[in-house]
């Protein structure tokens, strides 16, 4: 053959092929790592030249071939194919492999309207200079493959539709950074702009969906989670519908208290109608959630809460389910069961549980949340009442619905309403939580709306983030990390927009923060620690005592600068009473840990000058932004040392860190002989904790005879989260024996199908 193939460039120009630049750019990027081979890479791809074939196509094939080789015998291949990626994706977004100067691409980015005008406004030409300076973009090749297709998909700036990139990884943490610091005095914000890029960028920090995709952009709404209760009322339910709308369509996960409303048949008017109950509306806030994208990034999700005792709980129990028809269910929404231990009390002593319409029970309610002697008080006196509709079901049968549905399902979850009160950072006197969010971690204050504008309403968001545990090299490394991320989110919260005036007075009074952590099963595997055996008890306790101590202590801190919340008083905090002070006393019989820090010298502070931040902490599951820092997924262990996760953008296989060296010391998801040692470590870390943790059961069915896992195991574990304090119980995850799929393709980042997994 005399002419050579001929490819066509990314330009549309035409040139023969050269198969010396595929083995170049194989060459460059396995420098350094072990058992790859770049011949094996090539054979794989397979690749069918034609003339004219696209040089794009030809990347994309090796990519994926590359891709397809990541395994445990071979785990280098994650970084090869990423680095393949990597040269890919710059070349799509600048036509060449070196990124341009920051403020070229920052004033070419304004002038498309893709970035934010305030930045070339906020800063000058010589300060972008320096920014450009302290850019690393060789931290590029530290992804895994996993996590550049992630950020490719989710995080990094484009056009959705037609798939064109705009920036790469280094410019999206540089100006996430420079957002955040904007406001600060420009004496001290270039310092904070690079600490806190350098954290962020080197993993030691993990930043939710919202922030990564939507900082730096004209779009200005970073909450993951938002809180929304109803009252009973046409006017609340229409308003709480209409702050879904907004909110769904503006990237965040969405938690609805529904708890309220009446049961069927109740009277409306004073009789001159029969309620409809719960039923219609729960479909009504199910259109809402669904009926906007999120540009690409997620799909709209939500979990709606209502009390165990509710008139209606047996219809509601199995909305969810595949059973029934169309009128009597409501598959997409999930579902949070409130619970507390009254209930609990009548299940152990095989009682009946009587239900109630709320509208029919004055004050029980309300007494639900804030306090647990006046509920017993007036449920045993609304029992005894003869004139009041109830009905009584056997508190076994109720609770085996609950938890065949949630066994069925996987998504039915559980809030234990008294522990999220009487272990909160809120006062329940005057600030009750009465509900959680998409992903059951967080627990903050709300107040129904009666109209979009309503100024007495409050919608609770929650900004969140995460510490990577396992870059950590000693615990008072916390110490910076944790001021770096307390300034950060507390000056997004000025930063963002609030569509609606009940989110915006809740945000800027209470000025709540959500910081969890990423990574956990590395960090007990470096330590030599496991979940199942009691070797995790003890660090866990110190690795969580440190990060809610300097939490508390970057808070007080930017109190001092910048004043406490306004609504400080509202807290438990403003009593001088902490976390270490409320929690389930019970854990002290598994772990004698002691406490290390200095908590009265702190407690005298916070008294004194108050917090910036209502709440601190909360444990989401963080499934992508943790694929992000090629981390294990917030507290959970891994199902297998190599994880194979769905997505929208296909199969993504990531390995656990340091798989060489820790291959033997991880404890696999399916290797723990029960739940009980997972929910102690659960129990310990939620008594530093203020809000709430995304916890799960798990149960493989064949270690159970019959391979079906009796009901008997199922209550014993629920009620031994309650036991050790838990407030949220998240997923229920139950083996089926086929190859195990960790799949984010459902709904959003932030919450496995849902928003708030950082």
């Amino acid at each position: 053959m005399d002419e050579k193939l001929l490819v066509t460039k990314r330009d549309g120009r035409k040139e023969p092929l050269d198969l010396d630049k595929i083995h170049r750019v194989l060459d460059w990027a396995s420098e350094g790592l072990t058992n790859v081979s770049t011949s094996q890479v090539e054979l794989k791809s397979q690749i069918q030249f034609y003339s004219g074939i696209k040089t794009e196509d030809i990347h994309e094939t090796i990519i994926k071939a590359a891709a397809d080789l990541i395994s445990e015998q071979a785990p280098d291949y994650q970084y090869l194919a990423a680095r393949l990626a990597i040269f890919h994706l710059r070349k799509k977004a600048y036509g060449q492999f070196e990124p341009p100067h920051l403020y070229a691409h920052v004033k070419e980015m304004v002038a498309h309207k893709r970035y934010d005008k305030h930045l070339l406004e906020d800063y000058s030409e010589e300060e972008f200079d320096q920014l450009n300076e302290m850019l690393v973009h060789e931290r590029d090749m530290n992804f895994s493959y996993a996590a550049v297709k992630q950020l490719e998909g989710k995080y990094l700036v484009q056009n959705r539709v037609t798939g064109a990139v705009y920036e790469s990884p280094q410019f999206l943490y540089i100006l996430v950074a420079a957002c955040l610091f904007a406001r600060y005095p420009q004496s001290t914000r270039l310092q904070y702009v690079q600490d806190f890029y350098n954290a962020i960028s080197t993993f030691k920090l993990s930043l939710p969906t919202p922030i990564m995709s939507g900082v730096r952009t004209p779009t200005r709404q970073f909450s993951s989670c938002v809180l929304i209760e109803c009252d009973d009322s046409l006017d609340s339910i229409n308003a709480t519908s209409s702050a879904i709308v907004r909110y769904v369509s503006q990237r965040a996960g969405i938690g609805v208290n529904a708890g309220r409303i009446r049961a069927v048949g109740s009277s409306i008017r004073g009789g001159e109608a029969q309620h409809t109950g719960c039923i219609p509306f729960f479909k009504h806030f199910q259109t809402a959630v669904k009926c906007c994208s999120q540009g690409g990034v997620r799909g709209g999700a939500a979990t709606l809460f209502y009390p165990l005792w509710h008139l209606e709980a047996e219809s509601l129990l199995v909305l969810k389910n595949n059973r029934g028809v169309e009128e009597n269910r409501v598959r997409h929404l999930d579902y949070g069961v409130q619970i507390n231990r009254l209930l609990y009390q009548r299940l152990l002593k095989n009682q009946l549980i009587t239900l109630f319409s709320p509208s029919d029970v004055p004050g029980l309610y309300e007494a639900f949340f804030a306090d647990q002697e006046e509920f017993e008080r007036l449920y045993t006196q609304y029992e005894a009442d003869e004139s009041i509709r109830k009905r009584q079901v056997k508190a076994s049968e109720l609770f085996s619905l609950l938890m065949q549905e949630r066994a069925s399902t996987g998504r039915i979850y559980v809030h234990n309403v008294d522990h999220t009160n009487t272990h909160s950072a809120f006062d329940p006197n005057v600030a009750p939580v009465r509900q959680s969010n998409l992903c059951l971690e967080i627990t903050l204050p709300t107040k129904p709306l009666n109209d979009i504008n309503d100024p007495e309403g409050e919608i609770a968001l929650c900004t969140l983030s995460a510490f990577n545990l396992g870059a950590l090299e000693n615990f008072d490394e916390l110490e910076k990390l944790a001021d770096l991320i307390v300034r950060a989110l507390d000056a997004l919260l000025d930063y963002q927009d609030y569509p609606i005036i009940a989110a915006e007075r809740g945000s800027m009074n209470r000025r709540t923060l959500g910081i969890g952590v990423i990574n956990y099963a590395y960090f007990l595997a470096k330590n030599n620690a496991r979940y199942s055996d009691g070797s995790g008890i003890n660090i866990t306790h110190r690795v969580f005592e440190a990060i809610q101590y300097y939490l508390l202590k970057a808070s007080v801190n930017l109190a001092k600068e910048f004043g406490p919340c306004p609504w400080f008083e509202q807290t438990r905090y403003a009593q001088g009473i902490l976390p270490i002070d409320t929690y389930k006393k019970d854990l002290d019989v598994i772990c004698k840990e002691p406490l290390h820090y200095d908590w009265e010298a702190l407690r005298q502070d916070i008294k004194t000058h108050g917090l910036r931040n209502s709440t601190l902490t909360a444990l989401m599951p963080s499934e992508t932004s943790s694929q992000i820092s090629n981390a294990t997924n917030g507290i959970e262990p891994p199902r297998g040392l190599v994880s194979v996760k769905a997505s929208k953008d296909g199969i993504l296989s990531q390995v656990v860190p340091d798989y060489l060296h820790l291959k033997d010391k991880y404890e696999l998801l399916w290797d723990m002989p029960s739940n009980e040692g997972y929910l102690q470590l659960v129990g310990i870390m939620q008594k530093f904790v203020d809000q709430a943790i995304s916890a799960n059961t798990s149960y493989d069915p064949l270690r159970f005879e019959g391979g079906r896992v009796p009901m008997k195991q199922l209550l014993k574990d629920l009620l031994l989260a309650y036991k050790y304090g838990l407030k949220t119980l998240y997923y229920h995850n139950t083996r089926d024996g086929s190859k195990d799929l960790q799949s984010d393709i459902a709904a959003s980042d932030d919450c496995a199908s849902g928003a708030c997994k950082i």
